[in-house]
């Protein structure tokens, strides 16, 4: 059964959340702050975190933090009452792959909730073993490998989910609609914020020891994949 850890400092969200979670067939943990949520991800491994941010003990920012450095597969979605754009990305670089604002529904929950476990248990984009080769980026599907220049690149899985799906598609716009279907599962995009972030550090991974420039922007759009020597012109004109 598909385990969820739930880290919510309010009693009545938690107790509401971890219900909605048990009657939709999960096996759930609850914590109330950060070190007994941290105790129990490492004892439990659960497959999804949905975590609080402004927690006692640990924040949820250290919390994602921690379990990142143990963890790289599994997913978080940060469940927050900050709407403000600093918070919501300071929490993404932290560790999490999505987040959602309360309030919230339980319909909206569940949703983000299912997209992300599916996007995990299936390690959708990864399935096939095929080597990709770019500038001097190289790409293992099989073996979740990516090296530039023969060393090893670490990427969270949703990075290198969404890595595969741009150069498995080089030199074509992906608009965000279709990121967030290929990587998150998601329909309809809920938010550009988690993809526009995780691309983010996509770049500083890649091109900070890369004489390339793998990901251009085409703003209002999309992003695409096209190995581009630093220093030489682009001829789309389309900016980072």
């Amino acid at each position: 059964m598909t385990r969820i850890l739930v880290v919510e400092d309010d009693p009545i969200i938690r107790q509401t959340v971890s219900y909605a979670l048990k009657r939709a067939g999960f096996e759930v943990s609850a914590a109330g702050d950060g070190f007994d949520g941290l105790t129990l991800a490492r004892a439990e491994q659960p497959d999804l975190i949905l975590l609080d941010l402004m927690l006692p003990g640990i924040d949820g920012y250290r919390f994602a933090e921690e379990v990142r450095r143990e963890n790289t597969e599994v997913a978080i979605i940060m469940v927050t009452a900050l709407d403000g754009g600093r918070d919501t990305i300071r929490g993404l670089d932290a560790g999490a792959d999505d987040y959602v604002t309360k309030p919230f529904s339980m319909e909206e929950l569940l949703a983000r909730v299912r997209a992300n476990l599916r996007r995990v248990r299936e390690r959708v984009v990864l399935e096939a073993n095929d080597l990709i080769e770019a500038g001097d980026l190289v790409l293992e599907p099989a073996q979740l490998r990516a090296t530039i220049g023969g060393e090893p690149v670490k990427l969270r899985l949703k990075e290198y989910q969404l890595l595969l799906a741009l150069a498995r598609n080089s030199g074509q716009l992906m608009s965000r609609q279709r990121l967030a279907r290929e990587v998150w599962g998601y329909e309809f995009l809920p938010s550009s914020r988690t993809i526009d972030v995780h691309i983010r550090r996509l770049r500083q991974a890649l091109e900070e020891r890369s004489p390339y420039q793998y990901i251009h922007t085409v703003h209002g759009v999309g992003y695409r994949f096209d190995p581009t020597l630093v220093g030489y012109d682009d001829p789309s004109g389309d900016a980072r």
